[in-house]
């Protein structure tokens, strides 16, 4: 999937990747999508739950090989 912005949050636990995420959204402009990585198993929830309330969209999530979460964000 094509991506505007990249962050790696690996080996951070949470809130860190999703403060990351919101980080780098807000100097996103709407319609850019952000691929995030992350470690912690709780982000997948953590990403769902932060999409909802936040209206920006979860594209996509991918469990990876060696325990890495991937998450494409559309900034609303």
């Amino acid at each position: 999937m094509n991506f505007d912005f990249h962050v790696d949050a690996t080996g951070l636990n949470c809130p860190l990747p999703i403060l990351r995420a919101k980080k780098a959204l807000a100097g996103m402009k709407a319609g850019q999508v952000l691929r995030v990585l992350a470690t912690d198993p709780g982000s997948v929830k953590d990403f769902a739950a932060f999409a909802r309330q936040t209206g920006n969209e979860l594209l996509k999530s991918n469990t990876l090989e060696a325990g890495n979460f991937e998450f494409f964000l559309r900034r609303k």
